[in-house]
């Protein structure tokens, strides 16, 4: 049976799954659906076309589904969701999408968010990522799966962060961020592979070789990014890790942070 605090405020309309449980004080509104073992925590509002999906756990004082910040929105319904097994902590903010992109802001699965984490509008995050304190994603920015932001980093609007990239305590990040790359330091830089993250994955050394000659030919040689792109192509486009780089730059308009 749902355990909701006699507090709580859940509209009729909201579809929770059975096991849910809800904390003192929490508002749920009637557009919201919550999976099975999901646990939202108390003081939190739950608002607009939000889904949400199962063994979730929401600490106190979650604002998560609210209307867009963006100027241009005209009140349209958009969408927030979210998938499996993530953790918010206190304070997050995430907002719903607008139709400047598919009108969903999207969260994967298994997700660690710390305290104070904004998500704005049309955010994209993978899974497995980590998201440290005070990181705040502006709008239309899009996270690859496994990656790590150090905490009080901004990320600027339409930025993109690739896969099992790292990027450390308070960056200012306007730039994309490139697949398996470590970037720090004001102004940031790409310092080095994120080779700590990717042996804990159990990253072959085969695999850390190849991602260490992208490196190479992107960030450490002469070449131009067309010419570099080449090359990369050139060790092998059936390569997993190649094939992401390619796809990432190919998806690239900010330029790459260097």
């Amino acid at each position: 049976m749902t355990r909701i605090h006699p507090t709580a405020l859940v509209d009729p309309a909201a579809e929770l799954d059975d096991s849910v449980q809800v904390g003192a004080y929490t508002i749920i509104g009637p557009q919201v659906r919550i999976g099975a073992g999901t646990v939202i925590g108390p003081h939190c509002v739950i608002e607009g076309r939000t889904t949400i999906g199962r063994d979730n756990r929401f600490y106190q004082f979650g604002s998560i589904g609210a209307m867009p910040q963006d100027m241009s929105h005209g009140g349209e319904v958009t969408e927030l969701v979210i998938g499996d097994r993530n953790t918010v902590r206190e304070f997050c903010t995430f907002n719903t999408g607008t139709f400047k992109e598919q009108g969903v802001t999207r969260v994967g699965d298994d997700n660690w968010i710390m305290a104070y984490v904004h998500l704005a509008h049309d955010v994209r995050l993978g899974s497995h990522t980590v998201l440290a304190n005070n990181v705040t994603l502006a709008g239309h920015v899009h996270v690859g799966d496994w990656a790590v932001i150090g905490g009080l980093t901004g990320v600027h609007q339409w930025v993109h962060v690739g896969a099992h990239a790292m990027i450390g305590f308070q960056g200012h990040v306007a730039q994309d961020v490139a697949p398996f790359m470590t970037v720090d330091g004001n102004p940031l830089a790409v310092r080095a592979v994120n080779l700590t993250g990717l042996k804990r994955r159990g990253f072959s050394d085969d695999r850390q070789r190849q991602i260490r000659q992208m490196h190479k030919l992107l960030f450490r040689g002469s070449l131009t990014l067309e010419q570099a792109r080449s090359e990369i192509e050139a060790l092998g486009t059936d390569d997993p890790d190649v094939r992401t780089m390619l796809d990432f730059l190919a998806a690239s308009t900010r330029g790459l942070v260097r």
